[in-house]
């Protein structure tokens, strides 16, 4: 069988007709380019970038430190596009503190590298990395998703099409003569961050970006829905912080002004949306997104949510934005470890498509990638899942204990009001697994039928009364095994303060019965059959929320509270509990 083998128009001749001497040009076969460049025969170039902004306000423009990495071709004409990674983390962190959340309510310098690398140079790739501003090499300031570092990291795709200046360590200008101009961004993290703020802008020469466990707004990541929480696993931290860890240019005094103003303007009291983080989000400028995105979660990641990816996909999508989504089962990763070779085709296909204008097909394939819980791995049309229809799920009285959990509406008869007494001493998993508690309410539904499918964003819609001026909520559900074991599927938090508006502390009078709805977070898991579907509710999550003191009592509503979710076909597997009321 014959393997299609293209040469590009325009930038390379046919094969047999290049000449002894000639310089390699790309090649591609079966959609893909070809690794026929020498990977290790390649310029590196270490630049720097002027970016039009000067956040360590010196006077001078901020300069971003680049790094080139080019095939040796390009010296004899050859003209490539460019794979771009922007980083804070190139030289390495700081030593830092994290805030205290026991509080009452109100390394070495890493190489400029990446393990693509020599994937991407033997198959007709540049590859650039910048420090992003404030670290490493480059002047400015970190300032944690701030206008500044959008600025800083565009100004290296504005140089590779000619409009920016660099210069090199003696001051020499240099130009991007041997590119194409046509550039994507890929990263993980922060790396993957900063390409989501990029393309925001619409910059012209930014064809594609694969933004990996990404934030697409950096409220969502320090805040949600009015509660000061924290990434998993780095409880404390905030905005102020990871700058401070990411500030490692060699003046360490100049951008201490900017981080205590960031330490100001963060808002550890309200947890209130404000102007600071509105300017940190790169969703409300979804309409502006020129490049094509291919979009990577880990379901399993409580570092960067999941709802950081599907709510920028989801604005995606809203404004016609050419994509596709990979979801897999592991936490905050890059694919390359998770399913390393169907990953680096998708990547060559998707650069060399979106790079070198190569027709094979992959903007017309399914735009969904995801792997299930036995680890096999589906195409689908779209994310969610078509045929994804919300059920609202009423709760049933015994919460104290384990209640039940009712797709039949609303329980009939009296009022019921259950009550829970924080404590944030103790995790949401000890909690879900008690088979009573006074420090949470657990509701149930009976034996799943047939398994259960949730795709998409569950909500919940809670009746509370509080004996104090403040207190935390949080919303679980845990899939509950044949033998008991449990498995949290999803969670979310709200401050009842902010029941109104996100941007807003209304006071909570105690006693008085306040109606409080969120959204979990997004979420796409198969519950087996026979398994139940738990819902919990809590007060204080001591892995994600701010630790107040216990004994903080919340009620709940029973008859006028529920929990939505996204199920994908039939609700009819979900049973109520035998005897719960009805």
């Amino acid at each position: 069988m014959l393997t299609a083998v293209i040469a590009l128009p325009l930038l390379a001749p046919a094969a047999a007709a290049e000449s002894a001497g000639s310089p390699q040009r790309p090649v591609f076969a079966d959609g893909q380019a070809q690794p026929v460049f020498d990977s290790g025969d390649v310029v590196r170039e270490n630049l720097w970038v002027r970016a039009p902004v000067d956040s360590d306000r010196d006077g001078a423009d901020d300069e971003v430190h680049v790094r080139v990495v080019r095939p040796a071709e390009t010296e004899q004409g050859v003209q490539v596009p460019v794979v771009y990674t922007a980083s804070p983390y190139f030289a390495g962190g700081n030593d830092v503190q994290n805030h205290d959340v026991d509080v009452e309510l109100y390394v070495p310098r890493a190489e400029m590298t990446s393990r693509y690398e020599d994937y991407l140079l033997s198959r007709g790739f540049a590859v650039v990395y910048a420090e992003s501003l404030g670290t490493g090499a480059s002047t400015g300031c970190p300032t944690t998703g701030g206008e500044n570092e959008t600025i800083g990291a565009t100004s290296v795709v504005d140089w590779l099409n000619g409009r920016a200046s660099a210069r090199t360590g003696d001051g020499d200008r240099v130009q991007a003569d041997w590119t194409t101009g046509r550039t994507a961004m890929m990263g993980v993290s922060y790396n993957g961050t900063l390409p989501n703020a990029v393309a925001s802008t619409g910059v012209d020469g930014l064809e594609t970006i694969v933004p990996i466990a990404a934030i697409s707004e950096w409220y969502d990541y320090y805040r949600e829905n009015g509660a000061v929480v924290a990434p998993g696993g780095f409880q404390g931290e905030d905005a102020d912080v990871l700058a401070e860890y990411v500030y490692t240019r060699e003046d360490r005094e100049i951008c201490r002004p900017v981080i205590d103003e960031l330490a100001r303007e963060q808002d550890r009291i309200t947890g209130d949306d404000s102007e600071f983080w509105q300017r940190r989000s790169y969703r409300d400028d979804a309409a502006d997104v020129e490049a094509s995105v291919l979009a990577v979660h880990g379901l399993a990641d409580w570092n960067v949510t999941f709802s950081q990816t599907a709510r920028w996909y989801e604005a995606l999508a809203e404004h016609g934005v050419e994509r596709k989504i990979w979801l897999h089962q592991a936490a905050h990763t890059d694919p390359y470890g998770v399913r390393k070779e169907e990953w680096l085709r998708t990547l060559n296909r998707w650069f060399s498509h979106y790079l070198y204008d190569v027709d094979n097909g992959i903007d017309t394939e399914p735009r969904a990638t995801i792997q299930r819980e036995d680890e096999s791995w589906h195409d689908e049309a779209d994310w969610p899942a078509a045929g994804a229809d919300d059920a609202e799920l009423h709760l049933r009285p015994g919460g104290d204990g384990v209640g039940g959990l009712s797709p039949d509406g609303m329980a009939r008869g009296r009022p019921v009001t259950e009550s829970l007494t924080d404590d944030a001493s103790k995790t949401v998993e000890q909690l879900a697994d008690a088979g009573a508690s006074p420090h949470r309410l657990r509701y149930t539904t009976g034996a799943l039928a047939s398994p259960m499918r949730l795709s998409g964003t569950p909500s919940v819609d809670l009746r509370l009364s509080f004996d104090r001026p403040a207190a935390n909520v949080t919303g679980v559900l845990v899939d509950r095994g044949h033998d008991g074991t449990s498995h949290v599927i999803t969670r979310g938090w709200a401050d009842p303060q902010n029941r109104h508006d996100r941007a807003s502390t209304r006071p909570v009078r105690p006693g008085q019965s306040y109606r409080l709805s969120f959204d979990l977070q997004p979420q796409d898991y198969v519950l087996d059959a026979g398994h139940r579907l738990e819902f919990v509710v809590l007060s204080s999550d001591h892995d994600f929320t701010l630790r107040p003191r216990p004994g903080a009592g919340v009620a709940v509503d029973v008859k006028h509270s529920s929990v939505t979710v996204p199920i994908v076909g039939t609700g009819g597997a979900v049973r109520p509990v035998a005897g719960a009321g009805g």
